[in-house]
Parts: structure tokens; C-alpha cells; sequence
């Protein structure tokens, strides 16, 4: 098994609720994330539930299935791709393995949010990991993800 993990961590003035409420909302993945192009079955209901599912479209047309494995607000939200990562419409392609996304929300004093988020990908040997999943790690692309969340909740709703 091959596995990177990549952790980064932001300070919020909102509350863990906000940032979590944000977050923990892939319908805001888009706005917020530079792999995320578009979110297409999510749950009416939010927060998003343990088992809520939805599918994920990345910059170039590749899919991928989500669902979620932990949701305790405001404290840690996990989600997991099911199937094959970066899969076509009808399912095929990609390759195998997995990517968890764990999100945590700690106030470490004052009116703080330690915003903390970490990505494993986990591929069998035989299935390299493309270049763009590398890509998607980079700390920069974790600094534009933080900054754009800090945009969206200074702005305030929509």
C-alpha cells in the first residue's frame, strides 16, 4: 500500500460552528477548494449526516464518491471516497484505493478556531497515484483552501 498524508492547520476569529458549518458543507467545496470543480448529491438536510453521500467533480471531469464516516459538530467531521478514485460517470476508470479527509475544530483559548485538516491517500502499488492527487497536497494549495474559507465567512452568508 502507498499512503501520503498531508496535515495543515488555520486560525479562525469565527466560531467552531461557523467554520465547521462551512467546511463540513461540500456544497462550499467548490468556492473554497482548487481541486473541487462541483458537488451533485448532497443531502438537503445540513449538516451532513454519518452515511450522506454525494460525488464530487474534479478539474478534469474526474469523479469522485463520498460519504461520511464521522460527524460530531463542531468538534471532527471525516468523509472517504468509496470506489475508484477519480472515476468516469458510468464508473469506470480511476483507481483504486481511498482518500479520507478528516476535519477538526479545536478553540484553543480566547475567540479562536484552530481549524486542522488532514488528507490520506491510500493506492495499492500497482495503481500510481496521478500527479494532479500530488498536486492537490501541496501546502500552497492548503493556503489558497484557507484563505478562501476565511473569504467566505468574512463575507458572511450569501
Amino acid at each position: 500500500m502507498a499512503i501520503v498524508t498531508t496535515t495543515n492547520e488555520a486560525v479562525f476569529v469565527q466560531s467552531a460552528e461557523q467554520v465547521y458549518d462551512f467546511v463540513a458543507n461540500p456544497g462550499n467545496w467548490p468556492q473554497a477548494y482548487p481541486g473541487s470543480v462541483h458537488e451533485e448529491g448532497l443531502s438537503p438536510g445540513l449538516p451532513l449526516k454519518i452515511g450522506d453521500t454525494w460525488v464530487e467533480t474534479g478539474p478534469q471531469g474526474e469523479l469522485y464518491s463520498w460519504h461520511v464516516a464521522i460527524a460530531v459538530r463542531p468538534r471532527i467531521w471525516v468523509c472517504s471516497t468509496f470506489g475508484p478514485i477519480g472515476h468516469a460517470k458510468d464508473g469506470s476508470g480511476g483507481i483504486e484505493g481511498r482518500i479520507t479527509v478528516q476535519y477538526r475544530f479545536l478553540r484553543p483559548g480566547g475567540d479562536i478556531t484552530l481549524f486542522q485538516r488532514e488528507m490520506t491517500v491510500e493506492t495499492y502499488r500497482e495503481s500510481p497515484m496521478p500527479d494532479s492527487v500530488f498536486a492537490s497536497m501541496n501546502p500552497t494549495q492548503s493556503e489558497i483552501y484557507f484563505a478562501n474559507i476565511r473569504a467566505a465567512l468574512e463575507a458572511g452568508p450569501a
